[in-house]
């Protein structure tokens, strides 16, 4: 296809350019032959023949370093720029063949063969739908590029009508290597040009299709990460004006340091570890990261192997048990008793002691001076209300916001692994639908199973075998079974009127003084005072309304001395009413003499013990038989006993057996606005029928307390400290009680029992004996 003309025209060596005919370019000459070069064109029409180096390093090509195939163009315009630039505007016309190269005043000039470029004749339908293929594939290849060269192109592209010229406009516009340009531009078969022109683009699609996806990719990438890095600078910026200037990373250091200090067991060291690495690699925005946070200084704050030199000393343990409490011997017994074995057998495991006994009478206070006196540290932990199982083992730390159960707060609070923890209110704990919390303390009660306590939250075994546990109740009857189990109870009564007193002269007297900034001789309170305070302004199993009473009195003090009224006080029981106003509560009394159909029964109640006069009428009726005063259902239950027993022995009473159609029977017990239940009023109110119906007189200084069945024995009761103390403080001289009692009456101190005669009965008839003052004669 070559024209077979030649022709002489200056040339330009180009670096990594190649030029297609039907091209327009602008391109920089810095070179003096080439400057040279462009002179000599626009003196000659023009025409400038460009051709590519082979190596676009080589200073100085000669015609080995140029390519046989270049392009004859002409010049549009030579641009001066700035800074001594030359930049040459050209449009590519033919291809020609370099034949060959000389120079002429330093102006390279070249001998050229022109080469035809197309095909003469128009283009068949095959060639023209080859083309439009081409034509649409530069359409989709130009979505891909982002320079606008190959864009500029398009309608270029669009217009062209021969197959050479569309393949020459196309792969100017590639963006491919000058080498790969080249080849194209010296295929000289405009067919076959365009056939490879084709397979450039398609390759070059694929090419740009997966750079785009790379692109894409790496470009969200880039941002994700360039976001973070924004955001971690803005974090160092606000840690160091907090103080805080290396972040994450100090924080960590600090937990690996407190780590090799604390030195836990190695499975504890393991999890602390993978912990920290963990949390290095969560964000610091996640909220997953302050739960790693947490586990870690829960786990770091928790004593693993820190413990306090328990004191083995039992004389200066019983010392200060008895200067810091009045009393309560049992549980003095049992403390000495635990740091006797302690001090034989190091090693053995701490008694769980449970102390039981109604409000105010020292269980908590003493449990405080138990760990005084063994030198361990104390912590407290109120179980009242608490029905949530997770509140004993903590949460799962899946959770967001989640925590350890109250044990483990606690030992973190303590410090140490051999601490003593109070379980308070321990007959409170509640049952709901997240689980019951009695079931979860099964096994941190439990000797044989404590030394591996898990907590939901920190999922590791926990050593509590070494812990002290002492628990308060008011009452067994609310503390399931399996829990009561493992547990030594120690039954605490109701403090006597003398012990009350001995309690207020060594104790709250001198605490209610600080407490209100008196001196002792500013304010005396003699012990007939005392007593009058106990009998007539406090009712109470202990000694807390005793406590405020007492506060009252120094308040009243405090503000006589201040107004200028008195310097001094001595308070007695001449001028307590004057100081306290009336009293609150008047002294029971029994009847001066005995009655028919009344009887006084004792009863418990969770303020110590109290008397309650059960009286009974019998009537001419039709056999009615009513109870009231607000009883409960077993009280009820025990008065349909009582009048079962008597109507199977209505012939030994002297009753005619049909008694129970002619005679209606009202059982009242005083004083309905108080509810009244329990299994102890039985052969209280067997007795005021059995008197009723007969009209025998029962003596007045005679109070009994025991349940009774139809056969008529008699069944053992509880709280019976607090009942016979009701019984002294209201004049009762003979108290009959059950006989299987005898061993609790043995440990009643003689201090209570002074002044008073017991009876133990095994049947009604013994009770019938003593408390009928006509006694065993009544079935003669």
């Amino acid at each position: 296809m070559e024209k077979k003309q030649t022709i002489k025209v200056p040339m330009i060596a180009l670096r990594g350019l190649t030029v297609f005919p039907s091209m327009a370019i602008s391109f920089p000459v810095s070179r003096q032959r080439s400057l040279d070069a462009v002179t000599a064109a626009e003196s000659s029409g023009g025409k400038v023949f460009l051709v590519t180096q082979i190596d676009p390093a080589t200073p100085d090509p000669e015609q080995k370093d140029l390519y046989e195939i270049g392009t004859l163009c002409s010049i549009k315009q030579v641009l001066k720029l700035p800074g001594n630039v030359t930049h040459v505007i050209v449009e590519g016309q033919e291809r020609g063949r370099l034949e060959g190269v000389w120079m002429k005043s330093s102006t390279d000039f070249a001998e050229i063969t022109s080469l035809e470029q197309d095909f003469i004749d128009e283009p068949d339908d095959y060639l023209k739908a080859y083309m439009r293929v081409v034509t649409e594939s530069y359409e989709e290849y130009i979505k891909y590029v982002p320079n606008g060269t190959a864009a500029d192109l398009l309608s270029s592209v669009i217009a062209a009508t021969k197959p050479g010229k569309l393949a020459d406009l196309i792969a100017a516009g590639l963006e491919i290597s000058f080498e790969r340009k080249q080849k194209i531009l010296e295929v000289m078969n405009p067919f076959e040009r365009l056939e490879a022109v084709l397979e450039v683009m398609q390759n070059e699609k694929q090419i740009l299709t997966i750079k785009k996806e790379i692109e894409a990719k790496t470009k969200s990438h880039i941002e994700q990460n360039q976001r973070e890095y924004y955001l971690r600078e803005e974090l160092k910026v606000i840690q160091e004006e907090l103080g805080d200037k290396d972040g994450v990373g100090a924080d960590a250091q600090k937990y690996r340091q407190q780590l090799a200090e604390k030195n836990p067991p190695e499975v504890v060291q393991q999890a602390i570890e993978k912990e920290i690495n963990r949390m290095l690699k969560i964000p610091v925005t996640s909220p997953e990261s302050n739960v790693s946070r947490n586990y870690i200084e829960t786990l770091l704050g928790l004593p693993w192997n820190e413990t306090t030199q328990e004191n083995f000393d039992l004389v200066g343990a019983e010392m200060l048990l008895n200067e810091e409490h009045y009393g309560l011997e049992k549980v003095k017994e049992r403390i000495l008793e635990y740091l006797a074995v302690r001090q034989n057998v190091p090693e053995e495991r701490p008694t769980i002691l449970c102390l039981v006994g109604p409000p105010g009478v020292g269980k908590t206070s003493i449990a405080r001076s138990v760990a005084k006196a063994l030198n361990r540290k104390y912590i407290r932990m109120s179980l009242g209300g608490v029905k949530d199982e997770a509140e004993i083992r903590g949460h799962r730390k899946t959770y967001i916001g989640a925590m350890p159960g109250r044990i483990i707060n606690a030992m973190k609070q303590v410090g140490t692994v051999n601490p003593l923890m109070l379980l308070d209110e321990i007959d409170k704990l509640g049952v709901s639908h997240n689980g019951d919390p009695a079931a979860a303390l099964l096994e941190v009660l439990d000797g044989e199973q404590n030394s591996t306590f898990r907590d939901h939250f920190i999922e590791l075994p926990y050593d509590l075998s070494k812990v002290l546990f002492m628990c308060t109740a008011n009452s067994l009857e609310t503390i399931p079974k399996p829990l009561l189990d493992r547990m030594e109870v120690i039954s605490l009564g109701s403090y006597t009127a003398q012990e009350k007193l001995h309690i207020a002269k060594e104790h709250l007297i001198r605490k209610q003084r600080k407490r209100n900034g008196l001196t002792a001789a500013q304010m005396k309170l003699r012990d007939d005072g005392i007593e009058a305070l106990i009998d007539g302004y406090t009712r109470e199993a202990g000694v807390r309304q005793l406590e405020r009473v007492i506060g009252e009195v120094c308040r009243k003090v405090v503000k006589s001395i201040l107004s200028g009224d008195k310097k001094t006080t001595t308070v007695t029981a001449k001028n307590l009413e004057s100081i306290l106003g009336k009293r609150k509560y008047s002294q029971d009394s029994i009847y001066k003499e005995p009655q028919v159909g009344i009887v006084r029964g004792l009863a418990w109640t969770s303020v110590g013990g109290t008397t309650l006069s059960i009286e009974v009428n019998a009537m001419d009726g039709d056999g009615k038989f009513k109870l009231t005063g607000n009883v409960g259902k077993v009280m009820s239950e025990s008065a349909e006993a009582a009048i079962s027993y008597i109507r199977s022995q209505a012939k030994k009473f002297g009753l005619p057996s049909d008694f129970y159609k002619m005679k209606d029977i009202h059982i009242h017990i005083p004083e309905g606005a108080t509810p009244k239940d329990g299994p102890s009023a039985g052969i209280t109110m067997a007795t005021a029928i059995i008197s009723a119906l007969t009209a025998e007189k029962v003596h007045h200084d005679v109070a009994m307390t025991g349940e009774v069945t139809i056969r008529g024995r008699v069944l053992p009761i509880g709280g019976l400290q607090e009942k016979v103390l009701a019984a002294k403080r209201v004049g009762i001289k003979t108290v009959v009680l059950p006989w299987e009692n005898e061993k609790d009456l043995l440990e009643i101190s003689d201090e209570i029992k002074d002044g008073m005669a017991f009876v133990l009965a095994k049947t009604m008839d013994d009770v019938l004996k003593v408390a009928l003052v006509k006694g065993a004669d009544i079935w003669k």
